[in-house]
């Protein structure tokens, strides 16, 4: 679920000079590089994973950042500089999750889905689609979520953002892994009363949907 650094030069975001060029297509990603790093330009890339890692190599962009489990999935995770910091980049609420679904009254296919269901991965996208939806989040939005089982407990931290990265409320949560949907939930409340209920109002940033993609 980690997202990738992926440079020109460079192998990390901190290596990168004044000035440098990276490419995302991913608000997210973008208000994160604007918070870490103010100085540099950050562009629109667009293409499929091969394009954007072409044109890295060719140095139209000095560096892109790119989704972990999707270049491991392509085999092209050779491409990798360096991979980020969880804390300092959190990924995108549901991000590196597999998700199959069927018909809610299928029993056959739910009996054999339960058998490569991984539960602590399950529990973890629960929470975070939950506190995706308290937020309306979509594509348009820069929110990060990052669930992880310690235990019997789930920890969560839940991050908006303005696209400048400039303006930044979090929250942390946690509680009994099987209550991952209200943990998720109470975070995406907490953020939006934080927030103000117009907060993607008065950024420009409303939402389209309510489905999240990085």
């Amino acid at each position: 679920m980690r997202d990738a650094f992926i440079g020109h030069r460079a192998q990390s975001v901190g290596d990168l000079p004044e000035g440098a060029v990276v490419g995302t297509a991913s608000l997210r990603r973008e208000a994160l590089l604007k918070r870490a790093r103010p100085d540099l330009r950050v562009e629109l890339i667009r293409g499929n994973v091969p394009t954007r890692l072409r044109r890295v190599a060719d140095g139209d962009f000095d560096a892109t950042l790119l989704a972990h489990a999707g270049l491991k999935r392509l085999g092209l995770d050779g491409h990798i500089s360096s991979l980020l910091d969880v804390d300092a980049f959190p990924p995108a609420c549901g991000q590196g999750a597999v998700v199959i679904e069927c018909r809610e009254d299928d029993a056959a296919i739910f009996e054999l889905l339960a058998k490569i269901d991984d539960a602590p991965t399950a529990s973890a996208v629960c929470c975070e689609r939950a506190f995706l939806d308290v937020l309306d989040g979509s594509c348009r939005t820069p929110i990060a979520g990052h669930a992880r089982i310690e235990g019997d407990d789930l920890v969560f931290d839940g991050l908006l953002l303005a696209p400048d990265g400039q303006l930044v409320f979090s929250e942390r949560r946690s509680g009994p892994a099987v209550e991952a949907t209200a943990i998720g939930t109470a975070a995406g409340r907490a953020i939006r009363d934080q927030a103000g209920e117009d907060f993607l109002a008065r950024l420009g940033i409303g939402n389209a949907s309510s489905s999240h993609t990085a």
